[in-house]
């Protein structure tokens, strides 16, 4: 022991970054020390003269530490931590000798090391631990997730590894790909062995490596524009954890961090539960990353039936913040270098979204097994206690306005959601009326599932127009003012913004699941976002995005992506219903999918949630605290005053948001050498900016649609059962219809039509009623055959049909006129210049004459035109 004490003071000594290892209690006064090296920075002086700025230009090295060694002994656990470039070493040590396994020890030093000095500290362990099997082999990891303890002693978590799933602002976001557990006490006295067992099963049946998300340099818990603004818990003066731990799952098992007085160092790595996608989007050119990141909360999470509504904490039932950040990547980092020192990168949008449960107390039973348990109201508050928390905590966090779209169903046989929707109606109408004017909650209720079912309404006109309404109003965050563009022509439009633009309010949507309609609905207001995300980067000329276009139909597949993880995780199924259910063009699968889904979903909730409930609340250090009930007596506060006048103040200031950012930009560390490596050698196959998803990659895309724009709306290709259903479709029945079948046929002297067009107007109706009047009202087998015979005989192909086998013929062609680097590669179109020559391709495939046609038909045996018409008027099929 004494050879690494005097080890790391000999080390510390030496090193020109050494900072003194004085030991700190904790706030407990526990013997646990922890020290930490990061240095305070003060708030004074930050714009300074344009002499300073100039020698403020060179930015410090990030200082994140991504890599990380285990060496393992009998009297210690010793961790080292490295940056990418390998640069800064830090060194942790857990002592395992402790008679009260309750406890835990751990030391850092304070000290950056070089590799020179941790060589050396590394070899004086080992030697000074030689007696007890030196340091041990060597163990790499990539993060610390926390410690955890159950009935005895200690436990170290550790992620084992991970893969790169976003890139923003050049710090890497990764995806945890599993973890382990490591013991920390070695002698480790378990005096409840099963209990112990079984905790740690129950522990370990939350699997880490399914949609656990981190990163070492961004903080994740946080939106976008809390971050620059230098608004969010990592500001200077803010106390506790650097993060939202709202957001942060593994909350519980960092706080041994908080007992060390350590909770600010960069040992910290929150991570969050939900969903991070990102995808990048060619514009001609330009390239536009687009990333969705999806936060669940860890208050009152849960399962499906056995999390409802609100507690009396106001914390709802699958709470998550959804935020879309889009950005063009001219530069990469936060910051752009000007003359006379650092500025904002101007290319960063962000817009936040959010979900969660009605949050009025109630309940569903789930004992009798049915697949649709019966919704009970056990509390009646009057004064919606649960709710005016709630949205206490909404004004909080996101600012006024609120506005809430609840999209639960009205018209019921027997009423179920409905009852809820009264609830939830009332609750608002108590809570605006101590409001003041320009701060009421916006109250929208609209039964999504009967205007589609009923098609008295376009869902997705509905929902845009809404989305439009709550972005004029709440906004959404841009680093920087609009391109000069707009200002040269602003007819009918608002006055050029000069200046960054911030999001106060927020948008909260529900359902009875917050699942499949409000996924739909989010997914709609997130596209019109993007428009307005664009168009202020300057990207479109209008922020009216199309469907069907390679842009929205990636967003589309992100959303898809973001509400299939959301709704695994709360009921242990996929989505149910769509977005192109509701814009009325399901696949032709999607029935079967539904039925399959729904069963899945009935025997998690009725088979496996207990479980799953165990295992969250274990893995939230919940195991030991009672449930939250909404029959426990409610803590009551103000009535009338049920929120913080605080609060109702708006949240971001444009001239107060315009000074933190550039704070904010002096202080952000240099990403170039972490991000990317001059050092190291890289493949681009390997590099995530280059194997990202994005538009090129799309299926379908031509050589010559390289270079076309994403926003264009293609035409939808036809499905694999569209032919299936047109080749066995059933027979014209409607009189009317085969009226308008003969009259089409008589004036375009072709007998092919089997369907009345969909432009008709209200005069052919009037002569198709007529032409059935003569064909003797409701038609029978013999005409059905007459049609279907004039259609073998004479076939021909629609417009559409054309251009389809047009499309399909010229995709090989399309090999010969793709220009050089088009991504054709040189054999292939050797190969097929090869074998057009061969064959003769363009003579083979020109269409025979008439007289060709017919000599052929008759060659084959094919009736006569006397006997055909005896054949069509008898309906006998009589042949020579």
């Amino acid at each position: 022991m004494s050879t690494e004490s005097s080890s790391a003071s000999a080390s510390a000594s030496t090193t020109p970054h050494a900072v003194p290892s004085t030991p700190n209690l904790g706030p407990t006064g526990s013997p646990a020390t922890f020290s930490s090296s990061l240095p305070s920075t003060s708030l004074h002086n930050v714009n300074g003269t344009n002499a300073e700025v100039q020698a403020r230009s060179r930015k410090t090295p990030c200082p994140a530490l991504t890599k990380f060694t285990l060496y393992e002994n009998k009297t210690r656990l010793y961790i080292v931590a490295s940056n990418v470039s390998d640069t800064r070493h830090r060194l942790l040590r857990i002592d395992r000798t402790l008679a009260d396994q309750t406890q835990l020890k751990a030391v850092d030093d304070g000290t950056v090391y070089t590799g020179r000095q941790l060589r050396s500290v590394l070899k004086m362990l080992d030697e000074g631990n030689r007696a007890g099997g030196g340091l041990g082999r060597a163990r790499a990891f990539f993060g610390i997730a926390g410690f955890v303890r159950f009935t005895a002693g200690w436990y170290l978590v550790l992620i084992a590894k991970r893969s790169p799933v976003a890139l923003l602002g050049g710090h890497y976001v990764y995806h945890c790909e599993s973890a382990d557990v490591v013991q920390v006490s070695f002698n480790h006295k378990i005096d409840r062995t099963a209990d112990e067992q079984r905790f740690m099963a129950t522990f370990r049946a939350v699997d880490m490596s399914k949609n656990f998300y981190f990163s070492y340099s961004y903080d994740l818990t946080t939106p976008l524009q809390r971050i620059m603004t230098l608004s969010g818990p990592g500001a200077d003066g803010a106390t506790g954890f650097p993060f939202t731990d709202r957001f942060a799952w593994n909350y519980h098992m960092l706080q041994p961090f908080e007992t060390f007085g350590a909770e600010r160092s960069e040992w910290v790595l929150p991570m969050i539960h939900g969903h991070v996608d990102q995808a990048k989007l060619n514009v001609l050119g330009r390239v536009v990353y687009i990333t969705l990141i999806a936060r669940r909360s860890r208050h009152y999470a849960g399962a499906r039936y056995l999390r409802r509504g609100v507690n009396e904490d106001g914390n709802v039932a699958n709470e998550v913040e959804t935020e879309q950040i889009v950005s063009e990547t001219c530069t990469t980092a936060f910051y752009v270098p000007t003359p006379d020192g650092w500025a904002p990168n101007r290319r960063y949008t962000s817009y936040l979204q959010y979900r969660g449960s009605i949050p009025v107390f109630w309940t569903q039973e789930v004992a009798q097994l049915t697949p649709r348990p019966p919704i009970e109201v056990p509390v009646i508050d009057p004064f919606y206690t649960g709710g005016a928390k709630h949205f206490n905590d909404l004004f909080g966090r996101y600012g006024a306005p609120l506005m809430v779209l609840n999209l639960i169903k009205t018209r019921e046989a027997q009423p179920r959601e409905g009852k809820l929707g009264v609830h939830f109606r009332e609750c608002v109408r108590y809570l605006n009326q101590f409001l003041p004017p320009d701060r009421k909650i916006e109250y929208h209720a609209w039964d999504m599932s009967h205007a589609y079912k009923g098609k008295t309404q376009d869902v997705i006109s509905y929902l845009e127009d809404l989305a439009e309404e709550s972005i004029q109003v709440t906004g959404f965050y841009h680093s920087g003012p609009e391109p000069i563009s707009h200002d040269i022509e602003r007819e009918g439009l608002p006055p050029y913004r000069s200046t960054i633009r911030v999001q106060n309010g927020i948008v909260r949507a529900n359902c009875i699941d917050c699942l499949d309609r409000t996924n739909a609905a989010q997914f709609v207001f997130g596209k019109r976002a993007l428009g307005h995300q664009l168009y202020a980067l300057g990207v479109v000329g209008d922020p009216d995005l199309a469907f069907d276009s390679h842009a929205v139909n990636m967003l589309t597949e992100m959303y898809h992506d973001h509400g299939d993880t959301i709704a695994l995780q709360y009921t242990g199924s996929a989505l149910v219903n769509r977005v192109e259910m509701y814009r009325r063009m399901p696949h032709w699968n999607s029935h079967s999918r539904d039925i399959i889904e729904n069963l899945r979903r009935f025997y998690t909730n009725s088979m496996l949630d207990a479980d799953k409930q165990a295992a969250i609340d274990v893995f939230l250090g919940l195991h030991d605290t009672p449930p939250s009930r909404p029959g426990r007596p409610l803590q009551r506060g103000n009535y009338a005053h049920w929120y913080d006048p605080a609060h109702l103040r708006t949240a971001f200031e444009v001239a107060e948001c315009e000074r933190r950012l550039r704070i904010f930009v002096e202080r952000e560390a240099d990403v170039w050498a972490e991000y990317y490596r001059p050092h190291a050698f890289t493949p681009l196959g390997k590099h995530f900016a280059f194997v990202m998803n994005s538009t090129s990659k799309l299926f379908g895309n031509r050589p010559e649609e390289s270079e076309v724009s994403p926003f264009l709306a293609r035409a939808v290709q036809p499905r694999l059962m569209d032919g299936v259903r047109r080749l066995i479709g059933s027979p014209v029945s409607s009189p009317i219809a085969k009226a308008k079948i003969k009259r089409s046929a008589r004036a375009s002297n072709l007998k092919i039509s089997t369907a009345p067009s969909v432009a008709s107007t209200e005069d052919d109706d009037d002569e198709a009623r007529r032409d059935a009047a003569e064909l003797g009202g409701l038609g029978d087998e013999h005409d059905n055959v007459a049609v279907i015979a004039r259609q073998l005989l004479r076939p021909s192909v629609s417009e559409i049909e054309r251009l389809e086998y047009e499309r399909y013929i010229e995709q090989y062609r399309a090999l010969l006129r793709a220009p050089e680097g088009a991504g054709v590669e040189r054999k292939d179109r050797e190969l097929y210049e090869a074998a057009n020559l061969e064959h003769d391709l363009d003579a083979s495939m020109a269409p025979p004459d008439e007289a060709t046609y017919f000599a052929y038909v008759h060659s084959e045996g094919a009736a006569d035109d006397a006997t055909y018409k005896d054949w069509v008027e008898s309906g006998t099929r009589v042949w020579k």
